[in-house]
């Protein structure tokens, strides 16, 4: 079951951004997907069903929020490489 979140925006908005209402409520979905995607607060899967979109796709995009598809820690990689060396 879907819950539906109502948000408040001055009518003008996606005109000041170039955008129709629904490329703009498009985009609120998707920075909100990334943003807590970002914060590892939900997965992939959970952030691609909340943008509308399927889970390759979300990822694709994430390059055009700056947000990488695999945030790996430097010393989580360097333990996997030692493993993998042994």
């Amino acid at each position: 079951m879907n819950r539906t979140l109502t948000l408040d925006y001055p009518e003008t908005l996606p005109d000041m951004l170039n955008e129709t209402q629904s490329q703009f409520e498009n985009e609120v979905k998707m920075a909100l997907a990334v943003k807590l995607y970002e914060m590892k607060k939900i997965s992939s899967g959970i952030a691609a069903q909340l943008a509308g979109i399927d889970r390759v796709t979300f990822l694709l995009n994430l390059s055009s929020y700056s947000v990488p598809m695999i945030d790996i820690e430097d010393d989580d990689l360097l333990k996997d490489s030692m493993c993998i060396g042994q």
